[in-house]
């Protein structure tokens, strides 16, 4: 009786996720595979089995090793900058001050704003806000739009990431400093240890486990960046910040070269995937328990 019960449970609640699971992204994800062995140009009801010509295509597609390389280094930069600040405000905002509740709202804000949004926000910010502070101040780093500079703009892509992503970053640390042991730190306070041994052989051994959630959440999110890239900069100037996922939706829908467009999906798929396993497992064996 208690079987039925609990296969009439897994039936109510656990099927329609998986079905619905399946149906968008396990399903999808095997046809496009099969895509990727095919000259679909996304429009045409033909699909002519072509086998790897396309994966001999991407190895010949400079832009996309160009995007690639540029969004491995976005992702350093990002995943760095927001593990930082939102570690350090998370912890500043654990600290009891005043009106920390209201601090932990207010830097949770821009994450709740669409990256096509809030991409076009900060793109009259830095075309015509700091324009206009440079025209009148005559501070010569705000006098011209840092979207017209090659390097400016990537550093404007950066900070737009930052802020947006360190939001939700911040809430997953406070929680994580929520949840450590008073009085394992009340005990390292006796046997005085410092404030900075305090952090870095207790707090930090402690707060892996969300060193590893938030590294996990960045890592893919910055390999993933598209709506940003697309309205805040859209690849200019002359492309040089268009990232990878921009690059394979061009090839795709703009060039009407749908297999190379899915076998460079593919191939970012498989780089994420592996860059994201590993840094879940290598950060997994620094967590300790209290």
């Amino acid at each position: 009786m208690k079987s039925k019960n609990n296969a009439k449970d897994f039936g109510m609640f656990a099927l329609p996720g998986m079905f619905c699971f399946f149906a968008v992204v396990i399903i999808p994800f095997i046809y496009g595979v099969y895509l990727t062995l095919t000259d679909w140009n996304g429009v045409s009801k033909v699909k002519n089995f072509i086998g790897f010509k396309n994966f001999a295509g991407v190895a010949r597609d400079g832009q996309f090793w160009t995007s690639l390389l540029l969004t491995f280094k976005y992702v350093i930069v990002v995943v760095i900058l927001v593990n930082v600040f939102a570690f350090a405000i998370a912890y500043l905002l654990t600290r009891g001050i005043k009106g920390q509740n209201f601090f932990r709202a207010g830097f949770f804000t821009p994450n709740l704003i669409g990256g096509i949004v809030l991409g076009y926000i900060w793109q009259f910010v830095f075309s015509r806000v700091f324009v206009s502070i440079g025209e009148s101040t005559g501070w010569k780093l705000f006098e011209v739009s840092w979207l017209s500079d090659p390097t400016n703009a990537f550093i404007a892509l950066v900070v737009v990431s930052v802020w947006q992503l360190s939001g939700y970053m911040i809430l997953i640390y406070v929680a994580g400093f929520m949840g450590l042991s008073e009085d394992v730190l009340e005990a390292a306070s006796i046997d005085g240890a410092s404030g900075f041994v305090k952090l870095k052989s207790i707090i930090m051994p402690l707060m892996m486990s969300s060193v590893t959630i938030c590294l996990f959440l960045t890592l893919s999110r910055a390999f993933m960046v598209y709506d940003v890239n697309l309205s805040l900069t859209a690849g200019a100037p002359y492309g040089t910040t268009e990232m990878a996922a921009m690059h394979v939706y061009e090839k795709a829908f703009t060039s009407r070269q749908f297999g190379i467009g899915q076998s460079e999906a593919l191939i970012l798929f498989i780089i994420v995937a592996c860059i994201s396993g590993l840094q879940v497992y290598f950060t997994k064996k620094q967590e300790v328990e209290a």
